[in-house]
């Protein structure tokens, strides 16, 4: 029996939930990437996390994170090569909650310096 799937902790949902090509065919059926490998993807390849610390900060482990990487990837490549839209949806993902003391990434509405609580857009 297979180990059951560990909730990966993710700042915040994607501001943009999908990506289309401009010569978009209606008959193309999008991609479907996953929020915790949009996370994934925004952590390494934007905030510049190695694996290791990815998986630090979304509580996985780092061979977890390599396999998610592979296939956010994967599913981006698809999707620019075949010109296919790209969906951000589902996972087994976990918002982050504001209870820790620090967030490194600096994606986090409730660790960015505002005193009041309130997420800011």
């Amino acid at each position: 029996m297979p180990r059951p799937k560990k909730c990966r902790k993710v700042c915040k949902l994607p501001d943009n939930l999908g990506f289309y090509p401009m010569n978009c065919l209606q008959e193309n059926f999008p991609i479907i990437m996953t929020v915790d490998e949009y996370e994934c993807i925004r952590l390494i390849d934007k905030e510049g996390f190695s694996q290791e610390e990815c998986g630090n900060y979304m509580k996985i482990a780092r061979t977890t994170v390599q396999q998610i990487y592979t296939a956010a990837r994967k599913k981006m490549a698809d999707s620019l090569v075949d010109g296919r839209p790209l969906k951000i949806m589902g996972g087994d993902f976990q918002l982050c909650d504001g209870k820790e003391k620090f967030c490194r990434c600096g994606g986090c509405p409730k660790h960015s310096g505002n005193t009041n609580g309130k997420e800011t857009v």
